[in-house]
């Protein structure tokens, strides 16, 4: 017996597949290269596997707050791998750390995301006033999904680069 889908469910499954797929890929390559490899630049002057590690961590990890899920777990690593560029800070946290910290940030999203109906994907986030939301009800929690998921997928490619 098949059951009906919702468009609203297909889209937000939709969304979290790819977002899936994209953090997948990422991490089957961060886990690819060795600590050596995490420390060497993409490209002359350019960042390096651990500093986007770090950052995409961070950058993750906003959504918590951005999708009104709770607090970031990992907001130390903002200044370092946000805020600033690869190398101004000397001191980073180990490649295992991050690795780890990576491994552990996407458990917890993929947690907190299946917690949200499909209705709640399409509710505003958290930097958008209710006024605004109103006029621009595209400012929701799916649309943030779509943006780290497209940020994944643009550093990846980076990263894939890196590797040829």
């Amino acid at each position: 017996m098949t059951t009906a889908v919702s468009n609203e469910e297909l889209f937000v499954t939709t969304a979290l597949k790819s977002w899936e797929q994209w953090i997948g890929r990422a991490e089957k390559l961060f886990d690819s290269l060795t600590d050596d490899e995490m420390l060497a630049e993409i490209g002359p002057g350019k960042n390096r596997p651990i500093y986007l590690l770090g950052h995409l961590i961070a950058v993750n990890d906003s959504m918590i707050p951005q999708l009104r899920l709770g607090e970031a777990t990992h907001a130390d690593l903002r200044e370092t791998f946000v805020i600033q560029p690869d190398r101004a800070v000397a001191d980073l946290p180990s490649t295992q750390v991050l690795r780890q910290n990576w491994k552990d940030l996407n458990i917890q999203l993929n947690t907190l995301f299946a917690q949200l109906t499909p209705a709640q994907w399409l509710e505003r986030h958290a930097t958008v006033s209710e006024e605004d939301f109103a006029k621009e009800p595209h400012r929701n929690r799916l649309a943030i999904l779509f943006s780290r998921t497209n940020h994944a997928s643009y550093h990846l490619g980076q990263l894939v680069l890196r590797t040829k």
